[in-house]
C-alpha cells in the first residue's frame, strides 16, 4: 500500500493494521485515550513554535485517533467514522443559522450569543455544560468566563474587573497574613481567575501566557547551569547572588 491525499485509503490503511498489527489489535478506547491527549498538546507545541511541517505532522496523528477510535467503534456497530463526519456536519448547520437559515447577525459577539442559545436548546442544562472538567484550570476558567459573558453575565468594563482582581489579592494578603492555610488556597483561587478574568478583556490567553513564561524560565535556569558547569560548580553550590547575576546576563541571552 502506498501513501495518498484520500480519506478512504486512510479508512483502509487504519482498517489493515486493526486486523494485521499485534499491537493495534490489542488497543481499546480506553487503552489509547491518553494518547490522544498527549497528540493534541503535541499538536500545540508545534504551533507555538511555528513549526508547521511538524504541525502538520501532529494533526495527522490527531487524524488517526479520530479514524482509529471510529474503527474500534464499527467492530460493535456502535458508530464509525461516517457517523462522526455525519454527526459534525448536523451541528455545524445547526448551529451555523446565519449562514445555513435566514438568520442575520452583525458581530462575532452575536454569533457566540447565538452558539451558546442554540446549545441551551439541545439540551443543555447550563451554559457551563461541556465543559470537560479534566482541563487544564487556566483554560476552564477562561472558557467558562467566555461563556458567561456570551449570555451577559459580565463586567461591562475592564477596570471593574481589574477592582476585583484588587479586592482578591487584598483578601489573598491577608489570610496568609493570618497563616490561615485553607482559606490562603481558596482565595489564591480567586486570585488567579480575576487575573484570568482580565486578561480576558484584553484578549490574552491565560494559558499561552503561562506556557511562554513557563518556557523562558526554563530556557534562563538552564543558562544558570550551564554557566555554572562551566566553572565546575553546580547550583547548589552558588550563592544567590552568583545565580542573580547568571539570570540578568540570561535575559540577554534568552
Amino acid at each position: 500500500m502506498q501513501p495518498s491525499k484520500k480519506f478512504e485509503d486512510l479508512i483502509e490503511l487504519v482498517s489493515i493494521l486493526r486486523k494485521e498489527c499485534p499491537w493495534d489489535k490489542k488497543q481499546t478506547h480506553h487503552s489509547i485515550k491518553d494518547n490522544l491527549i498527549e497528540e493534541a498538546y503535541e499538536a500545540i507545541e508545534a504551533l507555538d513554535n511555528n513549526d508547521f511541517d511538524e504541525f502538520k505532522k501532529e494533526l495527522g496523528d490527531l487524524l488517526l485517533h479520530v479514524v482509529f477510535h471510529s474503527n474500534i467503534a464499527s467492530e460493535t456497530n456502535t458508530f464509525d467514522v461516517g457517523d462522526v463526519i455525519y454527526t459534525l456536519m448536523e451541528k455545524l448547520i445547526r448551529r451555523h443559522p446565519h449562514v445555513f437559515g435566514e438568520q442575520t447577525v452583525t458581530n462575532e459577539g452575536e454569533v457566540a450569543e447565538n452558539w451558546e442559545n442554540i446549545k441551551l436548546k439541545e439540551g443543555k442544562k447550563s451554559t457551563l455544560d461541556g465543559l470537560p472538567a479534566h482541563l487544564p484550570s487556566l483554560i476552564r476558567a477562561q472558557r467558562m468566563q467566555e461563556k458567561a459573558a456570551n449570555v451577559g453575565f459580565d463586567w461591562p468594563e475592564w477596570k471593574l474587573a481589574w477592582e476585583k482582581l484588587d479586592e482578591e489579592l487584598a483578601e489573598f494578603k491577608e489570610t496568609l497574613q493570618n497563616n490561615d492555610i485553607n482559606a490562603s488556597s481558596e482565595e489564591f483561587g480567586d486570585v488567579l481567575f480575576s487575573i484570568v478574568n482580565v486578561a480576558r478583556y484584553f484578549n490574552l490567553v491565560a494559558e499561552d501566557s503561562l506556557r511562554q513564561t513557563n518556557k523562558k524560565f526554563e530556557k534562563r535556569f538552564k543558562y544558570i547551569e550551564s554557566e555554572l558547569k562551566k566553572s565546575d560548580k553546580s547550583v547548589k553550590e552558588a550563592t544567590l547572588d552568583e545565580m542573580d547575576l547568571l539570570w540578568e546576563k540570561a535575559k540577554s541571552v534568552n
